[in-house]
């Protein structure tokens, strides 16, 4: 099956998604909407069926996220914990971490959450501080990570962290799994402005020791695990953005059909008919592009993926913002009230430019690695 036309499961998937978030709707409960969700089998589409999940790859779990994004209800840790984590797990874990984690992580009853961001790395994962030490057969890891969503609900962290190469000396990055009640692993709750069930934090980890088995996947294939955590992560951001920014586009185009100032609708006025024109075409093209990565991701064509991965997160950002600025603009002051829910889109809308990586960071990549133009640092 192409990327473009979607097959009769994901069509029937994504058909089935959209009647569950228009049941629980913008006012929802995540705890409620994440359990029957993880009980019709959503959570855990694209993990491995042996356990548990369903037999799917990332281009399943992405329509999940988008379709419940395009009813009001995104919920965000499908990017962290079944995305990120299950699927660094179902590819690089040993079978006793397979079938520690993935029931749960498949069934909703377990949650993971991701740590790679630190204070003063930003988006530069060479920079990373969080190192790993052996200790007999032991590990202590030892740094901190800011902006981690969802720790708090989480029953482990995944930890990028960085092993000293006994060969060259230099620190390459590996992953680790660091239970939520690890002794000396903290957290502070960060104050953010954003409007969004899932909290962030700072964590700490001071001399936290973990068992050997802690460590995920192989210690010399670090940079190429990461990675296979990071595509499906951008293109979940895309999901999280496109289903946003349709959400924001419905209650735009249903406000422009009905309010009318003059004798018609002022959705029969080009200058609001356009713009809302111009979102929708901007989200399907990047559609696309996220389905498009999604197929290679699944197709085990990490490299290609890659490229389009970052694509479909940078179209999708523009794309989400621009709808969510657009929809505000057609409700006027409405826009902005309580009462039609788009006001607090215009912040979240905004993390899918920054966030996981910034659109900055993905036109470096595109000048690097696709034009083969010289970097700037």
């Amino acid at each position: 099956m192409s990327p473009v036309i979607e097959s009769d499961e994901q069509k029937a998937l994504r058909s089935a998604v959209a009647a569950l978030g228009t049941r629980h709707g913008r006012d929802h409960d995540p705890a409620a909407l994440w359990s029957e969700a993880a009980k019709l089998g959503y959570l855990g589409v694209n993990l491995p069926e042996a356990y548990g999940g369903g037999g799917g790859g990332i281009a399943e779990l992405s329509l999940v996220l988008e379709e419940l994004g395009a009813a009001g209800c995104p919920l965000l840790m499908l990017v962290v914990s079944p995305a990120i984590c299950g699927t660094v797990i179902a590819r690089f874990g040993t079978i006793a971490q397979k079938e520690q984690w993935l029931p749960g992580l498949a069934d909703g009853t377990r949650i993971m959450a991701f740590g790679i961001t630190e204070p003063d790395a930003g988006s530069n994962s060479h920079r990373i501080t969080t190192t790993a030490r052996r200790d007999g057969d032991d590990w202590i890891l030892t740094g901190r990570k800011v902006f981690i969503s969802g720790v708090d609900i989480a029953d482990a962290t995944l930890i990028v962290g960085r092993t000293e190469d006994a060969r060259t000396g230099r620190l390459k990055p590996c992953l680790f799994i660091v239970p939520r009640d690890a002794p000396g692993f903290g957290r502070r709750q960060i104050d953010m402005e954003l409007s969004a069930a899932e909290k962030q934090f700072e964590l700490t980890l001071d001399d936290v020791r973990l068992p050997a088995d802690a460590l995920v996947g192989d210690e010399d294939a670090g940079l190429l695990q990461l990675f296979a955590g990071l595509n499906p992560e951008r293109v979940m951001t895309a999901a999280f953005a496109i289903g946003m920014g349709r959400y924001a586009l419905s209650r735009a185009v249903e406000y422009a059909r009905d309010r009318a100032v003059w004798k018609q609708p002022i959705g029969a006025h080009q200058a609001i008919a356009h713009p809302l024109a111009q979102a929708h075409i901007d989200l399907e093209l990047a559609r696309l592009m996220m389905q498009k990565a999604a197929f290679l991701y699944d197709s085990g064509d990490d490299v290609a993926a890659g490229e389009a991965a970052n694509m479909a997160k940078y179209a999708a950002g523009e794309a989400c913002v621009k709808a969510v600025d657009q929809a505000v603009h057609t409700l006027g002051g409405n826009g902005l009230t309580r009462e039609f829910g788009l006001a607090s889109l215009i912040t979240a809308a905004r993390v899918s430019r920054i966030a996981p990586v910034s659109r900055e960071m993905i036109l470096n990549y595109v000048s690097h690695q696709t034009l083969g133009l010289p970097k700037s640092y």
